[in-house]
């Protein structure tokens, strides 16, 4: 039950942002490429000495990432796209170098509307990384790589879209595939998949939001919320994955921004910093930068 509830909070909280501004009408014309997004990278650096108070005598970390989305609309077809990639590194003096953050997130889909807002949808997208990931400090084992693990979903359902800002999509057709393409995640049955396998299917429904607007000047929020439950002995077992950037422009070159993930999946067991694991928990990840961005 806690799980369900959990689920349509988040579902609530996106849905309330999707709705926020309803003077913002930017209707989709017909055979024009519709570009959104932000780009950039966030540095911070720290060197001490002779620093009284202690602390780690030096340390780089960086950030690269991009947050974007393409549309076109030819007829009553509407093609949407959206890409999100992060990759982050901290190298101090007493651990070496750590990743901070490794994402890649591509959704398309195709619709076929009569009205311009609601469409008729096939959709699929992927959810993986770009390199190996360990449970800090421990380097000996990683505990992920490049699709291992790796998400897809594989859906047909009915999307609202009223603007090129904001999107809901409901399917109750729905196949989440994960893949775990690693011979030693596979052989300990990480990421849900039994061990030795590889694949794992599950049907279920699914739901995608996404909303991309300005809140004030200068402030930019790019939102995208994901639940599916799989039609099993689970159903109602929501998992999510919530992605939140707040970009914040300070000046053309400049700007400050709140990246957060949440994340929940009852099949992913959590590992402990003693490399045993314990039932799944939620995740949640939160990075506050400053750097360079384009906006586009």
């Amino acid at each position: 039950m806690k799980k369900i509830i959990l689920g349509f909070f988040f579902l609530a909280s996106s849905l309330g942002l999707l709705a926020q501004d309803a003077k913002e009408k930017e209707k989709l014309e017909d055979g024009k490429w519709y570009l959104k997004g932000v780009t950039g990278l966030n540095a911070s650096q720290t060197t001490q000495s002779n620093w009284a108070a202690g602390g780690e005598k030096s340390s780089v970390a960086g950030t690269a990432y991009l947050n974007g989305s393409l549309q076109r609309k030819t007829g009553n077809w509407l093609w949407s796209n959206a890409l999100s990639l992060e990759y982050g590194l901290t190298n101090t003096k007493t651990l070496g170098t750590q990743k901070t953050s490794d994402k890649i997130d591509f959704t398309t889909q195709l619709g076929y509307s009569t009205d311009n807002k609601w469409y008729y949808t096939v959709m699929g997208d992927l959810k993986t990384q770009f390199y190996k990931g360990y449970n800090y400090p421990n380097k000996d084992n990683y505990i992920s790589k490049f699709f291992a693990p790796a998400y897809s979903n594989i859906s047909l359902g009915l999307e609202y879209r009223p603007n090129t800002n904001y999107s809901v999509y409901l399917s109750p057709v729905a196949g989440k595939l994960t893949f775990v393409e690693d011979d030693y995640l596979s052989s300990i049955g990480a990421f849900g998949v039994d061990k030795g396998d590889r694949f794992r299917a599950e049907f279920g429904a699914y739901m995608k939001a996404r909303a991309q607007k300005k809140v004030m000047e200068n402030v930019e929020v790019i939102s995208t919320v994901d639940f599916f439950t799989a039609y099993n002995s689970s159903f109602g077992n929501v998992d999510i994955n919530w992605d939140l950037l707040i970009n914040m422009k300070i000046n053309k070159y400049l700007s400050a921004n709140i990246n957060t993930t949440l994340k929940y999946d009852d099949d992913v067991k959590n590992v402990k910093k003693d490399g045993t694991t314990e039932g799944p928990k939620i995740q949640f990840k939160e990075m506050i930068g400053v750097g360079f961005a384009y906006n586009f």
